[in-house]
């Protein structure tokens, strides 16, 4: 019993219901819609860098990363809401995800932080705003200790806290089935989103998840997540950390654990709730999610 209320608080049990299940995972697989692509020139990630695209021409930089059931695309409601002329925002796809679909690697905690940094020495970048998302969340940390000097500030939306997402066998077994099972995944969707939403969110959310990335990069960027932590002179981190929570997301990223884990890792922490989203803001309120990174580089 208490390893079954474990996998529901992470909501990977089949207790979180989907709306029409047969109806979203038909479609999972096509793309929703044939519009232009709202990118301007994306670049294919090299050798030495990862694929990434630049959104605007000011002199604010803020670099922002993805989560594991998504790339970049996840970001596209977000982007009618910024102001080109004030920032420029660099999007970045991690190893085998998006723009940088076509690089393996070992997905390591240490090798995504490298793979950043190197990305913003090659564009130039030395000082910078950084945002992370979910798992990209633990990823920006380990940069924020690893080149501190160079940060701004640190905004995490429904970040994985400081102590790591700690899954045990039958967490890891549920978490698995999320990668090559769709109707796994749409659980996993509906119970972080709180089971608001229909048929339509989960077909796009799902064919996102589906598209992002390869299984080899989700099943290692799993391994990372789940069993690496931050550790180090977390005190000594002089950028403010910002951490942004959905009300309608699990536990696991919104409560009181999640806050505590920030408040004892950083001394300059500071926390805001979005009533309205559940743990994928950025498409479920776009126009929130925009205000609080340009409010973030604004101060």
């Amino acid at each position: 019993m208490q390893r079954r209320n474990v996998l529901k608080g992470l909501g990977l049990t089949a207790t979180a219901a989907i709306t029409n299940t047969a109806a979203f995972a038909q479609g999972a697989g096509s793309a929703a819609g044939t519009s232009p692509s709202p990118w301007p020139s994306p670049q294919l990630a090299t050798g030495s860098r990862l694929g990434h695209c630049r959104i605007g021409n000011g002199s604010t930089v803020c670099v922002v990363l993805h989560e594991w059931l998504g790339d970049h695309v996840n970001w596209e409601p977000v982007l009618p809401y910024l102001d080109p002329a004030r920032c420029t925002i660099v999007f970045v796809d991690l190893r085998g995800y998006g723009w940088s679909r076509g690089v393996s690697g070992s997905y390591t905690l240490d090798e995504a932080a490298a793979d950043v940094l190197r990305t913003a020495d090659e564009l130039a970048i030395t000082r910078f705003h950084l945002v992370g998302h979910s798992m990209s969340g633990l990823v920006a940390q380990k940069i924020a200790l690893q080149a501190g000097s160079r940060l701004q500030t640190v905004t995490l939306f429904s970040p994985v806290p400081p102590t790591g997402f700690r899954a045990d066998e039958a967490a890891m077994k549920a978490l698995n089935a999320v990668i090559d099972e769709d109707e796994a995944a749409g659980r996993a969707i509906t119970a972080r989103t709180s089971s608001r939403y229909g048929a339509g969110w989960l077909r796009r959310k799902l064919a996102i998840a589906r598209q992002a990335s390869t299984v080899e990069a989700k099943r290692g960027y799993l391994t990372m997540f789940t069993s690496s932590a931050i550790s180090g002179e977390t005190h000594g981190l002089a950028a403010p950390v910002h951490v942004v929570t959905g009300a309608l997301d699990i536990p696991f990223y919104r409560g009181e654990p999640l806050r505590d884990a920030f408040a004892l890792a950083y001394p300059r922490v500071t926390f805001e709730t979005i009533d309205d989203a559940g743990h994928y803001s950025m498409l479920e309120t776009p126009v929130r999610v925009a205000s609080i990174i340009e409010k973030q580089l604004a101060g």
